[in-house]
């Protein structure tokens, strides 16, 4: 295995070799430390390198950093900005300054159910919110694997894993200790440069919120304070 040089980041592209005109969302690269090393501990699969399942699930790592952390869509390098599209489980796709504005979180988990049954209210959240709620569940971070590779470029579809281990307060529910993990499937269609120009993704939201809202309930006065300027996916996924 090739040796990675100290200090950069073995999962993501353009975070080591930025220019100074990037803006970052927290006025520099993320660090990914902590999610590495959960990733490492708990992955189910460790792909070759080179391999066409490393090389889908670097670029995955490097589009969710660089919508996580950036904060103008001209300095993604990840994506095709003209084309791009995120679907998730069927609805309206989204474009990427919508995803951008919107950010992970919020992309991923809006939904169109009467508003008494959503377990969480995308649109009642700003992404400054949504990553505090989920940085504060998961401290050490949301790792995320690719499990199968259906199909390579232009159209590559996969299967995917995405877990955390849930030692904080969310949404009024006391931690648990206990991991919590969720499945989907996932297209991602890809220009000549292998730039994204298109993702939909399909899960069952409900295997995520089953392991957050087994927490027992708590009040707010008794949520530990989280460091609001501490980076949101400091290592996330």
């Amino acid at each position: 295995m090739a040796t990675v040089p100290a200090g950069r980041d073995k999962y993501r592209s353009f975070l080591d070799d930025e220019a100074d005109s990037v803006q970052w969302r927290h006025g520099g690269p993320p660090t990914y430390d902590v999610v590495n090393q959960l990733f490492e501990q708990g992955r189910t699969k460790e792909w070759e390198e080179g391999s066409l399942e490393e090389t889908v699930q670097n670029a995955i790592k490097t589009w969710e950093m660089e919508l996580s952390h950036k904060v103008r869509l001209q300095d993604f390098k990840s994506i095709n900005h003209e084309k791009f599209n995120l679907i998730v489980n069927g609805r309206e796709g989204l474009k990427g300054e919508e995803a951008l504005k919107m950010g992970s979180y919020n992309a991923l988990l809006k939904n169109s159910l009467p508003k008494e049954f959503q377990y969480y209210k995308a649109d009642e959240e700003s992404f400054e919110s949504s990553h505090e709620a989920f940085r504060s569940a998961f401290p050490r971070g949301f790792a995320w694997e690719v499990i199968h590779v259906y199909s390579g470029p232009p159209l590559i579809a996969f299967k995917f894993r995405h877990w955390g281990i849930f030692e904080g307060p969310f949404k009024g529910h006391a931690p648990t200790g206990e991991k919590v993990e969720f499945y989907g499937i996932a297209t991602v269609k890809v220009d000549e440069g292998l730039k994204v120009e298109e993702v939909e993704v399909y899960y069952d939201p409900a295997q995520l919120f089953g392991g957050l809202l087994k927490g027992a309930p708590i009040s707010i006065s008794s949520s530990p304070t989280q460091d609001a300027s501490a980076c949101p996916f400091h290592s996330r996924s």
